[in-house]
């Protein structure tokens, strides 16, 4: 039987209103000075504002930096690193999304190892980061407990990972469902559909292990449970915090197991036309997890439980056809883009993009087997639908 390993340093504050503890975690932290990396919607925000207001209240001085967009790229990090040097800034807190977040671990990273973000293409991080605070204000990435960051190499239209388990891992966590409240629509469902995809892929990726399994069955129960109310009642905390918390999960479960090919393609697309992430991976879930069921039945016949499909009278393998269609049915409900909608991408482009994502190393730990022909099969079947 093959040696796992679990690794979870961070710590977690959770629950509505917990945002107002930042300021008496950066204290924890020894902080003297923080930066704040977000976008410019939020940093106009009352969210924003409910951080900057904890960071005054506990007396630490910090400065905004609200130029972050999707697919974060190494020019990106650079800027920041650039500015938390120049600023002497002792303390990162990523506030936002997965490319928020990611910007501002990689950042904290490059502070304490110098260098150029290019250079941290799986490499081993020798020196702890800077202390980081991670604030998700989408339900999605899981990114706010995961020792990894994906950031966009322009040059190369690619995607590339900055990761180290010890070093390159946020030290406090704060996952605030009130933040979300206000998330609208059509982010609440692709980052949720992304949040189901690295539990779904946890779970039946070749190296999954009993902990993770049991927080990713759990995160495809909540997610199953909340994501169509949180997506058309945005306001409902229950949801919002059922969301949170599987986001949260899914995130720690995944970056102990892995993911698969869903994240090969779409980190592919997203490198390539800038694509948001959460989006890629929702219209390709239900696609590799067709091509995956030969792999492992039973563990997509699990899936379908948790998500609430009624097992009697299904066989193993109805069940995990089941789960497949049940995602599809969920992108069509909380309206996820199909395919053929992204107009950028052309079907002359597949064979392509098929190619790249074959090339990906997250292609080894999928549940089946896949090269290019897998890949293509994928991508017809989503243009199609």
């Amino acid at each position: 039987m093959a040696i796992r390993e679990f690794f979870h340093a961070t710590k977690v504050v959770s629950g509505a209103g917990s945002v107002s503890m930042t300021g008496e975690e950066a204290v924890r932290l020894g902080a003297k000075k923080a930066l704040i990396i977000t976008d410019s919607f939020l940093a106009s925000s009352p969210i924003c504002g409910k951080v900057t207001g904890s960071l005054k209240e506990a007396g630490i001085p910090y400065i905004i930096y609200d130029k972050v967009r999707p697919n974060p790229r190494t020019t990106d990090c650079d800027e920041t690193c650039e500015l938390a040097k120049a600023e002497q800034v002792d303390l990162l807190i990523g506030l936002g999304g997965g490319s928020s977040m990611d910007q501002a671990k990689t950042t904290a990273a490059l502070v304490t190892n110098g260098g150029k973000c290019v250079e941290w293409d799986y490499v081993e991080i020798p020196h702890k980061m800077l202390p980081t605070i991670c604030i998700p204000t989408t339900a999605g990435t899981g990114s706010e407990v995961t020792f990894c960051a994906v950031i966009t190499d322009e040059e190369k239209k690619y995607k590339m990972t900055v990761m180290d388990l010890y070093n390159l891992r946020p030290d406090v966590a704060i996952a605030d469902p009130e933040l979300l409240l206000s998330l609208p629509p059509s982010l609440t469902a692709s980052t949720g559909v992304d949040a189901l995809t690295h539990a779904i892929e946890a779970y039946t990726c070749k190296v999954s292990q009993p902990i993770t399994d049991a927080l990713a069955l759990h995160a495809i129960s909540l997610i199953g449970k909340y994501l169509v109310t949180a997506v058309e009642n945005g306001g409902d905390l229950e949801a919002r915090t059922g969301m949170l918390n599987a986001s949260l999960m899914a995130g720690a479960a995944f970056i102990n197991s892995n993911v698969g090919a869903v994240h090969a393609i779409s980190e592919t697309i997203g490198a390539w036309y800038d694509t948001p992430h959460g989006v890629a991976n929702s219209i390709f879930l239900p696609y590799i997890m067709e091509y995956n069921i030969p792999a492992c039945p039973d563990r997509f016949a699990r899936i379908a439980v948790q998500l609430g499909i009624d097992p009697a009278g299904k066989t193993t393998e109805e069940l995990a056809y089941a789960a497949v269609e049940y995602v599809k049915e969920l992108n069509r409900k909380v309206k996820i883009p199909r395919l053929k909608e992204l107009e950028y991408i052309k079907e002359e482009n597949f064979d392509a993009i098929a190619q790249r994502s074959a090339e990906n190393p997250l292609s080894d730990d999928n549940a089946r087997e896949i090269g290019k022909e897998g890949y293509l099969e994928a991508l017809q079947k989503a243009y199609r639908a």
